[in-house]
């Protein structure tokens, strides 16, 4: 079993600094080994740009897949080749092995039918449980199903059912949270997303630009003056937004920097906004007071450099005990939960950052088109 995992994980001097996304692949795993298969784990890890680079080699992931499991986890220090066709044929059943950094090879990221065909070689049949990585049309993502049967692993097929009824048969009332800093980036999801949930809530800087568009002065804030039209087309769809009251401000965001809080009608001009107030977080969970379920994308703040963690956090705090479903998706909105141990209080929390975000927008992800078994989870 080839079994495609996204364990692209932070890695500090060796050693792995957060192991959920491996967690999170653990199912699909240990039922493959119960079932005596020989597992052959295939991952990419930073960007080596089809390059050996020792800083993005597999061997940590190795070990601690292995410790997770209970049971060594062999490291191959190659994906295709003589040796490694050697090494999988000297597997017995039950066993597991880690390729190499599947983008040490060039052939990786341009979805080279060469490249995909060796990997094929190695297998019988191909699992993909890199929701993470669905969104890329590369080799070990794509390219590999097409000399293989391709299904979803466990972790692939959570993820497509969860987000999926948000998309084709969503809970009401829903409400919606986006955040992060433009809404270049995520117009998409935006659109899409009002066209399915009861009420949307709009934080981080990316709500700067609507309060512009509102005719607020915004002082040094990030703003996207050329999204301004997008953002008032949307300000009068008669959807339901819901945009900050007030805002923590400072000169710039960096630790120590004098903050203070503000109504959104009267950001001093030297200053930017970082943040949202109390306010804001406030009327925000009133707006998903009452919700079934609430669809979470993207901090509220700069939210690595405290103080203006602070609205993200608080919000977390106040969903974390409510009794809507709440599902969380974007790669800085999980690390800022996972800051303050708060992800684990929610009911779903997305593996994938860019893959989550155009899956919401409605696109047909690559790595899940080729799946056999796509069809029982649209």
């Amino acid at each position: 079993m080839l079994v495609r995992v996204d364990f692209n994980v932070p890695i500090e001097d060796g050693h792995i600094v957060d192991d959920t996304r491996i967690r999170e692949a653990l199912p699909t795993i240990q039922n493959l080994v119960e079932r005596s298969a020989r597992v052959i784990v295939i991952t990419h890890l930073g960007r080596p740009d089809g390059q050996v680079d020792d800083a993005y080699r597999t061997t940590p992931l190795a070990d601690r897949l292995g410790e997770l499991i209970g049971r060594p986890v062999r490291h191959l220090e190659d994906c295709v080749g003589r040796s490694i066709e050697a090494a999988v044929t000297a597997m017995r059943d039950g066993d597991v092995v880690m390729l190499e950094n599947v983008r040490f090879n060039p052939g990786e990221t341009k979805n080279d039918p060469a490249f995909a065909r060796q990997l094929a070689a190695l297998g019988e049949l191909y699992v993909n449980d890199a929701f993470g990585s669905a969104h890329r049309a590369h080799a070990s993502t794509v390219g590999i199903a097409q000399y293989l049967p391709a299904v979803a692993g466990l972790l692939m097929e959570r993820e497509i059912t969860t987000l999926g009824r948000i998309m084709t048969d969503p809970p009401h009332p829903l409400v919606a949270i986006i955040g992060g800093s433009k809404i270049s980036t995520k117009i998409g999801v935006v659109r899409s997303l009002l066209r399915r949930v009861d009420r949307l809530c709009i934080g981080g800087a990316m709500a700067c630009t609507f309060l512009k568009a509102r005719g607020l002065e915004m002082g040094r804030s990030l703003v996207e003056d050329d999204q301004l039209d997008v953002a008032r087309s949307l300000l009068s769809s008669g959807a339901t937004l819901v945009l900050p009251l007030d805002a923590v401000v400072a000169p710039e965001a960096r630790p120590g920097v004098s903050a203070k809080t503000v109504p959104v009608d009267a950001v001093p001009a030297e200053m930017k906004v970082l943040d949202v107030g109390p306010m804001t977080v406030e009327r925000f969970l009133q707006t998903c007071d009452g919700a079934a379920a609430v669809v979470w994308n993207g901090p509220l703040g700069v939210y690595e450099v405290p103080p203006f963690d602070h609205g993200t956090d608080a919000l977390a705090q106040g969903l974390a005990g409510s009794d809507a479903q709440t599902i969380i998706g974007g790669g800085d909105l999980v690390a800022a939960l996972q800051k303050e141990h708060l992800a684990e209080r929610m009911s779903f929390v997305s593996t994938g950052g860019g893959a989550t975000l155009e899956f919401l927008e409605g696109k047909v992800l690559p790595g899940i088109a080729v799946l056999r078994d796509k069809d029982r989870h649209d």
